[in-house]
């Protein structure tokens, strides 16, 4: 059994990076930018992707010797920082490797990455739209979508469900109601790491869009004066206080910590029915409980819509991928041969087989005949049709804002969940950030 484990903090690291750590492993040793008539050279991380990079690499190699791609790959904590110093020193790697947000916007507004809207029309082809609009600034395409897809889900505890007769929730009024029912029988309802901040981020994200649909947030990201004074946000804010008011996170929430795992094991241990959490926890329910999941124990279901609701029901949150861009200080050399790889060999058959061998699920499309084969497929193939058929698939708040506003958003939202401040109140704090 695959028991590969990819915690959010390898898929969403352009957050939470800082500090020095030392390369890991490399491959040749030209520098990178690929400037001066230097091959084409890119930099990503160990975990999460990193055997499909390398495997993609390296056939690409094998297969393209006056095109080769130099790769370095660096630990989690020397990647932020080095990649900053690089790009605005001009010495970037010619694929750029990011989360896309608002760093991609930022390296757009520097003209340090190119337009590759007409560039990359062969790829473009093969990416679910919901992942490929994350790429695109101003209706331009200057990131390209490279890996797995994560959105977040409901996962629950069969058992649990089977021992109080309760069905997984469809509607927020379904959630609520199912409160009571779990703790009079002794259960927490809602794993959740409240110590670790930013898994708080996943309910306003999906309450919002459930209310007032994308757009609200939308406008938010646009820097629209008074955005955060939406109702959709007082809405989403009061359900959530209501749901702790009323023990849907058990009493203990706040010092429970998602990088340690303690929050999937409440649920694999019996002791909370439900976790909301990102798809990266899958792996770590293989590592930590594989027979919980090998027996049909574990479920999934994605986040209840709301009664008068806006949004649609089809939206995501998550992690939509890791990206692409190229740099605009590579040789014309070394961009060619990038946007030749892009073209042709990223998110290729063999790309995608070795995504799923992974358990990981790929943001491409007609993915569903190397997905059906797999070890995990009706997982994979679960999460593969919610992203695939998702109207919009919004990325976590913390990555999309800027870095002071991200803090920002994750200090209040604590407050939120603690019952420290009300919704109006963080409504007033934002607005201040903008």
């Amino acid at each position: 059994m695959n028991k590969l484990v990819i915690s959010r903090r390898q898929a969403c690291v352009g957050a939470l990076v800082a500090g020095v750590a030392a390369t890991l492993a490399a491959c040749g040793g030209s520098k990178p930018g690929g400037a001066a008539g230097d091959g084409a050279t890119c930099w990503f991380l160990t975990g999460g992707s990193e055997k499909t990079f390398r495997d993609s690499f390296e056939r690409w190699n094998s297969e393209h010797a006056d095109q080769k791609i130099t790769y370095e790959v660096f630990a989690n904590d020397a990647y932020k920082e080095k990649i900053r110093t690089a790009v605005g020193s001009g010495n970037a790697p010619t694929l750029l490797y990011s989360w896309a947000g608002g760093t991609l916007v930022d390296y757009v507004n520097n003209d340090q990455v190119i337009d590759l809207t007409d560039l990359t029309t062969d790829v473009q082809k093969r990416l679910i739209p919901s992942i490929l609009y994350i790429g695109k600034v101003d209706g331009k395409i200057y990131a390209l979508p490279n890996n797995n897809t994560q959105p977040v889900l409901i996962y629950y505890n069969k058992e649990v469900f089977e021992k109080v007769g309760a069905q997984p929730p469809q509607t927020w009024d379904e959630l609520m109601a199912l409160i009571p029912t779990f703790k009079d029988a002794g259960y927490i309802p809602f794993a959740e790491a409240g110590a670790s901040l930013w898994p708080y981020l996943m309910w306003i994200q999906y309450l919002t869009d459930r209310v007032g649909g994308h757009e609200v947030f939308d406008r938010v990201l646009a820097g629209e004066s008074g955005a955060w004074s939406d109702p959709a946000f007082i809405e989403a804010l009061t359900k959530i206080q209501d749901m702790v008011k009323a023990g849907g996170l058990g009493d203990a929430y706040g010092s429970v910590d998602a990088d340690a795992n303690a929050d999937i094991a409440l649920v694999h241990t019996g002791k909370a029915a439900m976790i909301l959490q990102g798809s990266w926890v899958y792996a770590n329910f293989l590592a930590d409980a594989p027979e919980m999941v090998s027996s049909g124990k574990l479920g999934y279901i994605t986040f209840p819509t709301v009664e008068g609701g806006k949004g649609d029901p089809s939206n995501l949150t998550g992690n939509p991928a890791n990206f692409w861009s190229v740099t605009t200080t590579a040789s014309e050399d070394a961009r060619k041969a990038a946007l030749d790889y892009l073209n042709t060999e990223m998110l290729s058959e063999p790309y995608i087989a070795k995504c799923v061998e992974q358990g990981l699920i790929p943001g491409a499309l007609d993915a569903e005949s190397v997905i059906e084969k797999s070890e995990h497929a009706e997982y994979l193939s679960f999460g593969y049709d919610l992203a695939k058929n998702a109207a919009h698939f919004q990325m976590s708040w913390d990555q999309a804002l800027p870095s002071a506003q991200a803090q920002e958003l994750l200090t209040n939202l604590s407050q939120i969940f603690l019952l420290q401040i009300t919704p109006e109140e963080f409504v007033e704090k934002m607005n201040a950030t903008l």
